[in-house]
């Protein structure tokens, strides 16, 4: 009798409800707990950071095609540069680059701080901002590259010149061949500016490809290119001296036939060196490019 008074007084002071929609208020609420659900949905999405302050960390196929659009706008904007399409001294456009080569201006501009690395790009600031501009043609600078890569290949040649006789007169023969294709394209009543130029760098590669290891190799072919910019600029106007060159590659030749890496070191530096003294002639009576 007891019980069922004390359950009924229990109902009466306590009725019982519907259990609420609210989480709030319902029995065992924790508001420092999320439920599942909630937790699932907030959970960071792979290769972003839940942290607003931290950049994302990118898929590793995002950081490829990254750097395969970097490499891209390097060799593309040094091609510009080298064949003359953008004009030494002239201002560099970051949004009219990245239209021209379809890609966002952010392998553009990462592509632009490796040029000025390399001499092909400088950075010119004034009072309000700073811009890029295309590095001018200077004597000056045209010394430093023929000496540089005069020595370069100097250091190749030595290698060339210490392979096994076999091997050498294969080479020899080549660089003969490449010498004759010379000659004739000099005696043509308009020689091609750009045929001489790709045979008278495969001549040279040869003996790099040959005689030089990877860093040699990888040296040459980051400053071949800066005195290419001076060939392909300067070349309707050296064109009546080939005779000269033709006849210092005769001397490499021999040297690589007798074996004797210093006679070999010496004939490629004296070339480097005698082209030099022409097209700094070339440049003192055309003026130089860019530098006003």
């Amino acid at each position: 009798m007891y019980t069922l008074i004390r359950e009924r007084l229990i109902r009466e002071r306590f009725p019982r409800t519907a259990p609420s929609r609210n989480p709030r208020y319902s029995p065992g609420y924790n508001p420092t707990r999320m439920p599942n659900k909630v937790i699932r949905a907030v959970q960071p999405v792979r290769g972003s950071s839940p942290d607003p302050a931290k950049p994302p960390v990118r898929s590793k196929a995002a950081r490829q095609d990254h750097g395969n659009s970097l490499r891209r706008a390097f060799h593309e904007i040094r091609e510009l540069i080298v064949h003359g399409r953008l004009a030494p001294g002239s201002w560099i456009v970051e949004a009219d680059l990245a239209r021209w080569l379809a890609m966002s201006r952010t392998p553009v501009r990462s592509a632009l701080h490796l040029l000025q690395r390399e001499g092909y790009v400088l950075e010119h600031t004034n009072v309000r901002k700073s811009r890029m501009v295309v590095a001018p043609l200077t004597k000056e600078d045209a010394g430093e590259l023929y000496s540089i890569i005069g020595h370069v290949e100097g250091l190749a040649g030595r290698g060339t010149a210490m392979l096994p006789r076999q091997r050498r007169v294969e080479i020899a023969a080549e660089l003969k061949r490449l010498n004759r294709d010379l000659r004739a394209i000099a005696q043509e009543k308009v020689p091609a500016a750009g045929s001489i130029f790709d045979t008278d760098r495969n001549f040279h590669r040869i003996i790099v490809e040959s005689g030089a290891g990877p860093r040699l190799r990888t040296l040459h072919s980051s400053i071949e290119p800066q005195a290419e910019r001076y060939w392909r600029l300067y070349a309707s106007s050296v064109l009546h001296d080939l005779h000269l060159p033709l006849a210092e590659h005769e001397a490499i030749i021999d040297a690589v036939l007798a074996g004797d890496p210093d006679r070999v070191e010496q004939a490629l530096q004296t070339n480097w060196k005698n082209g030099c003294i022409r097209l700094a002639t070339v440049i003192e009576i055309c003026g130089e490019r860019g530098s006003w």
